[in-house]
């Protein structure tokens, strides 16, 4: 295991989505976005002074800014994944040799294009996770 022990570069960044079983990279990723969050439920009682709360669910949603590129088998799949079953999603925020791996199924929510005269064109990812998040250290 080699975690980085300073800041990470994001130009060494990678990512990768199920392509017919194998998680295969995703071209011209500009930036990804993994946000885990959890939940919190109130066990406060009548005579409590303070509120108390006790851990709750899970949620992760993820999203990427891409370079849109329509030879790109990961790219072509996410496209056609909103409505879909589930697959694999990995980020790798610091490159695939050290750090971490994140990792979980995500239901593609949204495949966004966007073209304008005056700069290339790009496509915004949005999906849900279902289950947890799974991080592992490289």
């Amino acid at each position: 295991m080699a975690n980085n022990t300073t800041a990470y570069a994001g130009t060494s960044g990678v990512a990768k989505f199920d392509v017919g079983g194998s998680a295969t990279t995703i071209a011209s990723v500009i930036s990804f976005t993994l946000t885990n969050t959890g939940d919190v439920i109130e066990t406060s009682a009548m005579g409590n002074t303070a509120r108390t709360y006790v851990p709750g669910l899970t949620n992760a949603t993820a999203s990427m800014s891409l370079y849109f590129v329509d030879g790109d088998s990961a790219q072509a799949a996410l496209q056609s994944a909103p409505g879909s079953a589930a697959a694999t999603i990995e980020l790798y925020p610091s490159g695939e040799i050290t750090g971490q791996k994140l990792s979980g199924e995500m239901i593609v929510t949204s495949f966004e294009i966007s073209a304008a005269n005056d700069g290339a064109v790009t496509a915004e990812v949005s999906g849900q996770i279902t289950g947890a998040v799974t991080v592992t250290n490289l």
